[in-house]
């Protein structure tokens, strides 16, 4: 009978310790632990497009700048010292880096605001500089987040996603990286609208209201009339498979610039007039009336 007890107290103690040594504690095993580089092997076309993407750069931004540290370091999230942060008071990973809300330890949200305080400190060397932002760009939206952790939002109804399982638009048993389960919301909005539009995040220490783009696709889009996806957009068809740039890539200007050429009009009408004011004083005056519209299925700008 004390054999079973012991056995039982060993049982509850170990217990948290596998659970909390199933956690990434730094940047570098939060990385290693959604390493998808093996999938170039087979989807090379893919995984080339996406290197080229935000999703591969979710903390760095346009042209290689480290978008967070205005945001960090000026008030919105209360954070004096590194030391301070948590991953409750980081609500940017919510949609910038959704693993480690699940799968990472406060430890990860203190390294990378260390990384990102060093890069913007003036005294610091181009060396320093350098190796925070190689740090940084460690963390990525990479091909598990998306066809894994993910890939399922009914939880209740279809579990939560399987370890090993790569979710996808259909069944795959001979899959060479592991077998490939259907996600029923994988070519659905929703699936974007996961972090393209969570609106306000109360759940943090210090809430914020961030995107709301997938709100907007919903009431304004969809409710006049709009028939297309998310993915129809942005991930439209190249040699038969979905483009993983996802457009637009803000890094490329004339891509951008013809993007949303094709989609904002100007309309600009003038009225020019003589004001008379008094006799012999004509005022040169005009009148401009702008309107701005759009075809996209969101308002814009948005995240």
């Amino acid at each position: 009978m004390r054999l079973v007890r012991i056995i039982f107290i060993l049982l509850i103690v170990a217990v948290p310790l596998l659970a909390s040594a199933e956690k990434a504690k730094t940047i570098d095993e939060l990385a290693k632990m959604f390493d998808s580089s093996q999938c170039k092997n087979c989807h090379a076309d893919i995984y080339a497009q996406w290197e080229k993407s935000h999703h591969s750069r979710p903390f760095l931004g346009v042209s290689g700048g480290m978008m967070l540290i205005p945001v960090v370091k000026a008030s919105a999230f209360k954070v004096k010292d590194p030391k301070e942060a948590t991953l409750k008071t980081f609500p940017c990973f919510k949609c910038h880096l959704p693993q480690a809300v699940t799968h990472a330890e406060d430890s990860v949200a203190v390294e990378v605001t260390q990384a990102l305080f060093a890069f913007s400190d003036e005294k610091a060397t181009d060396d320093a500089k350098k190796a925070a932002k190689a740090k940084v760009a460690k963390l990525q939206i990479t091909c598990l987040v998306c066809h894994n952790e993910k890939a399922i939002t009914h939880k209740l109804v279809e579990g939560k996603p399987e370890k090993g399982i790569i979710y996808g638009s259909k069944n795959v048993d001979n899959h060479p990286g592991g077998k490939i389960k259907k996600s029923v919301i994988m070519s659905q909005a929703i699936f974007c609208g996961q972090c393209h539009g969570t609106g306000p995040n109360f759940e943090f220490d210090y809430p914020v209201q961030c995107a709301t783009l997938y709100g907007s696709y919903q009431h304004n889009y969809l409710s006049n009339g709009g028939l297309q996806s998310c993915q129809e957009c942005h991930m439209k068809k190249v040699n038969g498979k979905s483009d993983h740039l996802i457009s637009p890539n803000f890094d490329d200007k004339a891509q951008t610039s013809a993007l949303l050429s094709k989609n904002i009009n100007l309309d600009v009408q003038t009225l020019g007039y003589q004001w008379l004011r008094k006799a012999g004083a004509l005022t040169p005056m005009v009148v401009v009336n702008t309107k701005i519209t759009h075809n996209a299925g969101h308002r814009i700008p948005d995240g």
